[in-house]
Order: C-alpha cells, then sequence, then structure tokens
C-alpha cells in the first residue's frame, strides 16, 4: 500500500507543474552606490566607536572598571598558572608518550635571581631545530640571568620584551591556540605562574623548491611556478605586485585538518562585494578535512554539474599577479601548488599564459587556432556520423565514394566504429599518464600506430576514421585549460550520441542547449558569457582576440572594478613628445 502511495506521489509531481522556490543568487552589481553607502556607513560606525571608547575609558579610570576588566580577562583564559596542569593537559591532548615525535622539553627560567619552571611542546619534524635551539631556548635558559633593565611589570611582559628575540612571538590565553600553532609547525611555551602561554612560528619541515611548471609550459615568459609552500606562494605574487593595497587575509577551512588559506586582492580594485562573497562561501565550508585546491573548488563553485570549470587554477604566479591586478580573487591553499582565481568567463579558458607576452599578431593566430581546436574536439566525430549517416549530399561525390568504399567491408554501423575508436584513444591517453617516467609518452605513441594499423587491416574500422579520431584528440591536446579539456571530452560522446540520432538536427540541438546552460551560468556573480550575453561594453577585439598592450586601457567591464582604467589613453607617451595633451592625459 505505501508503494502505491509512493508511485502516485511521483507520478502526480512529474505531471503537475509547482512554482519553484525563489532563491536569491549572488550577482556582482556596480560599485559606486554601495561605496558611498559604506561611506555612510563608516562614518556612523565611527562616531558610534567614538563615543563607546570616551565611555570605556571613564570607566577604566575608575577601580570598578579595573576590577571588572580583571574579571572579564580570567573569564576567558582557559590556562593554569600551575605549570603541572599545563604539562598533564599537553600530554593528554598530543597522546603523550604514544605519540612518538611530539617533543615537550623541561627547563628552568633565571628571572631575578629566581629560577621558574617552564616547559615548550613542539613536533620534530615540522620545526627548525637550529630557530628552536638559537632563538628560544638559548635566551630563556641563558640569557634570562643577565641584569636587564626593564620596566616591565610582570614575568611575561619581561620575558617577551626582553629574553625572547624571534621575530613571531604570541601570547595567547587559551589552549586551543597553542594546539593549532604547534600542529602547524610552532612551539608552545608555558611557564609557571602564569596564566598565558607564548607561540613561536619556528616552521622548518621539508618543502619542494621553486621550479618550472608542469602543466603551463611557456617558451617565452617567467619560468617560475607555484609549490606547497603557502608563505612561498604568497611571497611569489608579492614579488610581482609590490602593492601595498595587495591583501592577503588568513582563513582555515577544516575542522580537523585545519588546513591554512589565504585570500588576495587589491583593496582599491577589487569589487567589495565580491570580496565578501568569496569570503563568505570560504568560511562556510563545512567538512572534516581538505587538502587541495581541486577539493575547495567543488565545494565555492555556483553550479555543480556544469561541464566546464567555473574557477581558474593556474600554477602560475604571473598569471595570478595579472588577474589579481584586472580585479579578480585569488585563493591560495597550504599544499597545493594550484591557485585558483574567480571569477572567470569561458573566454578565460582558450587563453594561455603566453598570451600576454608574445605580440598581438601571434597571440591572435593562436587564440583563432585554439578556438578551432575547440570545436574540433568537440563537433568532428559528430559531424563525420550526421554525414555518413543522414547528410550524404552535402560532401562532394568523389570523397563520398572514397568513404563508402573504405567502409565496404567494416561491419559495424558509424556510430559503433567512432566509440571503439574514442574509447580507445582514451585508454591510450590514460595509460600514458599514469605509467611513470618517459615509458609513458613512448607507449602512447606506439599503442596508437600498433592499434590504428591493426584495426584497419582487420576491417574493424575505416580509415578515414582514423584520421578524424586523431584531428580530435590533438585538438583536446590543444585547449590551455586541463579541466576544460575534461569537459569537452565529455561533451563530445553526448555530441556522438545526438548525431546518430537526429543528424545536424540533433548537433544543433545539443549546442543550443549548451548554449542555454552557459548563458544561464554565473561566476562569483559575473555571467559565463560575459561579454556576449550580456553585453557589455568594449569591442570584440578587447574580449576574445588580444588587443595590442598599448590599447589595454580599460578592465574588464563585466568585473564592476573600482577602478577601471589600467593605464592612460596614450600610454606611449613618447610617441607623443611634444604634444601637451598627451602629458595632461597622463596626468
Amino acid at each position: 500500500m505505501n508503494r502505491l502511495i509512493n508511485i502516485k506521489k511521483i507520478l502526480t509531481d512529474l505531471i503537475s507543474f509547482r512554482e519553484p522556490a525563489k532563491t536569491e543568487t549572488f550577482i556582482l552589481k556596480e560599485t559606486q552606490r554601495e561605496a558611498e553607502l559604506n561611506e555612510e556607513k563608516s562614518q556612523k560606525k565611527e562616531e558610534r566607536v567614538k563615543k563607546k571608547n570616551e565611555g570605556v575609558l571613564t570607566k577604566l579610570n575608575s577601580p570598578k572598571g579595573d576590577k571588572a576588566e580583571e574579571k572579564e580577562k580570567g573569564k576567558k583564559s582557559d590556562i593554569s598558572s600551575m605549570l603541572s596542569e599545563n604539562l598533564n593537559f599537553i600530554k593528554e591532548k598530543f597522546s603523550v608518550p604514544t605519540n612518538g615525535d611530539i617533543v615537550i622539553r623541561e627547563f628552568d627560567i633565571i628571572v631575578k635571581d629566581k629560577a621558574i619552571p617552564a616547559f615548550m611542546v613542539f613536533i620534530d619534524g615540522m620545526v627548525d631545530r637550529k630557530v628552536v635551539n638559537s632563538d628560544i631556548l638559548q635566551p630563556l635558559m641563558m640569557l634570562s640571568s643577565l641584569d636587564i633593565k626593564s620596566q616591565a611589570k610582570d614575568i611575561a611582559e619581561y620575558i617577551k620584551g626582553n629574553i625572547l628575540p624571534h621575530n613571531q612571538i604570541k601570547e595567547v590565553s587559551e589552549h586551543q591556540d597553542v594546539v593549532d600553532d604547534v600542529n602547524f609547525g610552532g612551539c608552545g611555551i608555558y611557564i609557571e605562574g602564569l596564566s598565558v602561554a607564548f607561540t613561536a612560528d619556528v616552521k622548518g619541515w621539508q618543502a619542494r623548491g621553486v621550479e618550472r611548471p608542469n602543466t603551463e609550459l611557456v617558451i617565452r615568459g617567467p619560468q617560475e611556478g607555484f609549490n606547497e609552500s603557502l608563505r612561498g606562494n604568497t611571497s611569489l605574487i608579492r614579488k610581482r605586485l609590490k602593492d601595498e593595497n595587495l591583501i592577503v587575509e588568513n582563513l582555515q577551512i577544516g575542522r580537523r585538518s585545519k588546513t591554512p588559506c589565504s585570500m588576495l586582492y587589491i583593496k582599491d580594485i577589487a569589487n567589495d562585494s565580491l570580496v565578501k562573497e568569496v569570503r563568505r562561501r570560504l568560511k562556510k565550508i563545512k567538512v572534516d578535512h581538505i587538502l587541495d585546491t581541486g577539493e575547495l573548488e567543488q565545494f565555492i563553485e555556483d553550479n555543480p554539474f556544469l561541464p566546464t570549470p567555473q574557477v581558474l587554477a593556474t600554477e602560475r604566479p604571473d598569471r595570478v599577479s595579472a588577474m589579481l591586478a584586472e580585479g579578480r580573487v585569488a585563493i591560495i591553499m597550504n599544499g597545493s601548488p594550484f591557485v585558483i582565481v574567480v571569477p572567470i568567463t569561458n573566454q578565460d579558458l582558450a587563453h594561455a599564459a603566453e598570451d600576454n607576452y608574445l605580440r598581438f599578431p601571434y597571440a591572435n593566430l593562436l587564440r583563432i587556432v585554439r578556438v578551432g581546436a575547440v570545436f574540433m574536439s568537440l563537433l568532428l566525430p559528430g559531424i563525420y556520423i550526421a554525414i555518413t549517416d543522414f547528410h550524404h549530399e552535402m560532401i562532394p561525390t568523389d570523397l563520398l565514394l572514397a568513404i563508402a568504399s573504405a567502409r565496404e567491408r567494416v561491419p559495424f554501423p558509424a556510430i559503433v566504429e567512432v566509440l571503439i575508436m574514442e574509447v580507445s584513444f582514451e585508454l591510450i591517453r590514460e595509460a600514458g599518464i599514469r605509467i611513470p617516467g618517459p615509458i609513458g609518452p613512448t607507449l602512447g605513441i606506439i599503442g596508437a600506430l600498433i592499434l590504428g594499423q591493426a584495426a584497419v587491416a582487420a576491417n574493424i574500422v575505416s580509415p578515414i576514421l582514423i584520421i578524424i579520431v586523431a584531428v580530435t584528440g590533438i585538438g583536446s591536446f590543444a585547449i590551455p585549460n586541463f579541466s576544460a579539456g575534461f569537459a569537452f571530452r565529455i561533451l563530445r560522446f553526448a555530441f556522438i550520441l545526438l548525431a546518430a540520432s537526429a543528424g545536424f538536427l540533433g548537433i544543433t540541438t545539443g549546442i543550443f542547449l549548451i548554449a542555454l546552460w552557459f548563458v544561464n551560468a554565473k561566476s562569483f556573480g559575473v555571467p559565463y558569457v560575459s561579454p556576449f550575453a550580456p553585453r557589455t561594453s568594449g569591442s570584440f577585439v578587447e574580449n576574445v582576440l588580444k588587443a595590442p598592450v598599448w590599447k589595454q586601457e580599460k578592465r574588464p567591464d563585466y568585473m564592476n572594478v573600482k577602478k577601471d582604467k589600467m593605464q592612460p589613453k596614450y600610454s606611449r607617451a613618447w610617441d607623443r613628445s611634444g604634444d601637451s595633451g598627451a602629458e595632461e592625459e597622463e596626468e
């Protein structure tokens, strides 16, 4: 009976129409009005804060205020002033002595002729031992006995301000803060009689150096690529963008992995609503472990079912720097050599990193070739099936007779023939990637030659299909974005099935449906097919092809940045020497 009720409910839901629930999606809007509103809000906030501070100052001047403040501070701290209790807590938290790489070093600090017990905790292999010995242990154990003239009132202030020379010392009042820093390559210091602890950044694990990018090789341009170090990657970007308005916000993602991330943007260029939306999505991720930007991309993208990527993953610092200068936001994750840049459009997937360093005629030629490669990778097998099965009149008679004679002894229909070769080509490509070393490419070449020749000799496929599959594979390799290449490979099989069912009508229907899908898609509030739908300012040359460097005056209009001008109209000022208008324009 319950099954009949469920079937009836399913049929009713399929037949009847229900108005979908209204959901508000994020849209990247203009910033001028937002800036005015934000300015008014900030002024009001400053007035409120000023009044509040005046009230707080009056309270602090009274003895009751001091007692209340001390009481409030006492509530916040969960670190005991007894060293033994803190030591037992740390041993229990890190499962000592079961954990073999946890090091707890106990020692005494001599402060004004008084020995104070203390201990330090860190993880062996994640810290630099030389830094720990020279900057932490040696000052605390040896320099503390010197006669230091200081006005410090308590031991914590005396140690932090006079004994520890390390440049990144933090005073914390929570055990969890110490645990988090120790897990990320820091050390924690507990001292008898203090209800606070100190943490120091002493990271020293083994990391890969800066090497050439593996997936985005260029002939002309920088040869540096990101590695797995978070601070190393941010420094590669700051080395290129020497701008004090470049902001690096630190975040943690993952309840257990606590993976450090950084969100980068240029404060006076990027749209404020875009920055808030990226920050909101990152903070709203609820997951135990996240280890790479490939996982992060799937958590923050707008439409998880769109075949093409909605964020750009790159391992080139120069490309990230150029996109930050356009007003975009970059996300760097510790442990991943790929940096995510948002938002993007479908045009960004067809651009290579080398385009910026080539003269515009060369770059435009390569972009046209890539567009042709996209269409060949996507549609060529489907067009072959449509012509051979439905539209014989569209090809010359001689070519038709040649195709018919080549397929005369092939026992399979065209779609089976195409699917056999496409699946074989995908197997060869996957095997060539997975086999380590130089054997992989060799296997791919030899496997393709042997299988293709054997298939033609056995009359399983026709020779012309071998050419079509090879051209299709070469076209997919010409797509500069790795994830976009996967998307076109998946869609290619859909077009093969559509062509086999309805010929060019099926291919046209597929193109129409994909166009509707892409037009409806957004990447962090930016329409995915911008600047064509909706139409934004800028010519076709500026949006699809590459304009000369001296003509790239404005940032993309669909980004709605705070400053849309990148350079004056006459950036080649030397070419207008003697013209006062050029100097005025530059100013």
